[in-house]
């Protein structure tokens, strides 16, 4: 029995800023049967804030307490860390980083940067990681992502170029790690075989979630890509989180 649900945010509830079609009405009803659940995103062109009023404007009833975003992760450990960073990240994101201390910076942060992923930058960050101790943090993975029809290219393709220019491995602070999860099952209070992880990211969600020790199923929708389950065989499969909800996780 599912008694609790993670639920990826870009690709399963929105697509380029409009709800995917019974997102809404998946959410009202997992409300209504009174299955709790946590928003998980990597998503880092926009603050916490931001995701959440976008979500609430799209019409899902949710708290700012369920959303789960890498950023606010990211931010967490670095203030634990007492880290200066030197940031490769978007704009957007600049307010929540900005009460840090920067200078000369030991650690180098790694999120979806657009079109700051420019030499000049990388190469910053490279000069930070060659310093004795400086450690190499990333949002996630991610190869890509969906905006407006078309895949895009998301941070992970450069965390592994700073990993293989420097020689340092990236610790990872969203999905899919595994405290990610963690910290989402603890809020919960529920054990992870009682929870199901839904994205749309074979590789990020499902996979990660599975080595958690959560369930988890694959949508077909946002980034999915025909042949995407074939990488996780044991997950659920669903058209969208609507079918989802109605067949699988209510029906059970």
């Amino acid at each position: 029995m599912v008694r609790g649900v993670l639920l990826d945010i870009s690709g399963v509830l929105y697509q380029d800023d409009e709800p995917l079609p019974g997102a809404v009405a998946a959410v009202q009803k997992l409300q209504q049967a009174g299955i709790d659940f946590r928003l998980l995103t990597n998503t880092s062109r926009r603050t916490a804030e931001a995701i959440y009023y976008d979500l609430k404007r799209m019409g899902f009833a949710i708290s700012e307490q369920q959303l789960y975003t890498a950023p606010r992760a990211m931010l967490d450990y670095l203030q634990l860390k007492d880290l200066r960073p030197y940031c490769l990240m978007h704009p957007n994101l600049e307010t929540e980083f900005a009460r840090l201390n920067h200078t000369n910076p030991n650690a180098v942060v790694v999120c979806d940067a657009g079109e700051r992923f420019d030499y000049k930058g990388l190469n910053k960050a490279f000069q930070v990681l060659m310093n004795d101790g400086a450690e190499l943090l990333a949002i996630g993975e991610n190869r890509y992502f969906r905006s407006r029809n078309r895949l895009q290219l998301d941070a992970g393709p450069f965390v592994k170029a700073l990993e293989y220019a420097s020689g340092k491995q990236a610790k990872v602070l969203g999905k899919p790690a595994k405290a990610f999860f963690d910290s989402a099952l603890h809020s919960l209070n529920l054990p992870a075989d009682e929870v199901l992880m839904v994205g749309d990211d074979v590789e990020s969600d499902v996979s990660g979630a599975q080595r958690a020790g959560l369930r988890a199923c694959l949508v077909k929708t946002g980034k999915y890509r025909v042949g995407d389950e074939a990488s996780a065989p044991d997950a659920l499969l669903a058209d969208d989180l609507l079918q989802l909800v109605e067949e699988q996780v209510l029906a059970a």
